[in-house]
């Protein structure tokens, strides 16, 4: 096993059993991981790979297994770039406001990218201005 996957492996109990990370491991390197508590990632392509891909899947189709998620491929509901703005940012049943942990931009694009991919072909980019101001609304 690679030195890599066993630095992973012990993070990953450090972690479940409440030890501290190791010192020096946050400044290790590593392009497909994020950073404390905010995504590294940047383009909608990128952000949705390593964040949304992980429980949608990489073709968006979704995945039923220890919980469902649900497909975002070809998806009517997304049509509502508002629908899509909150429950980036406010999450929705099993999904968490995983909004929290980007900038303004990083939803803006993350939101504009399945709304024009996976079959889903709907007008009308996303702008960091409709992230911030759907942040400040009253939550429905």
């Amino acid at each position: 096993m690679r030195f890599g996957a066993l630095r992973a492996i012990a993070l990953i109990l450090s972690a479940a059993l409440g030890a501290p990370a190791p010192a020096d491991e946050a400044a290790a390197p590593n392009a497909g991981m994020s950073r404390g508590w905010t995504f590294a990632e940047q383009g909608g392509a990128d952000l949705y790979s390593h964040v949304c891909a992980a429980c949608h899947q990489p073709d968006a189709k979704g995945a039923v297994g220890a919980g469902a998620y649900p497909p975002l491929s070809d998806d009517k509901d997304l049509g509502s770039a508002e629908f899509v703005l909150g429950v980036v940012l406010r999450g929705l049943d099993g999904m968490p406001p995983v909004g929290d942990m980007m900038t303004d931009a990083q939803v803006a694009d993350v939101v504009t990218y399945v709304r024009t991919h996976f079959g889903n072909s709907f007008p009308g980019a996303v702008s960091p201005a409709d992230v911030a101001a759907a942040r400040k609304a009253p939550s429905p």
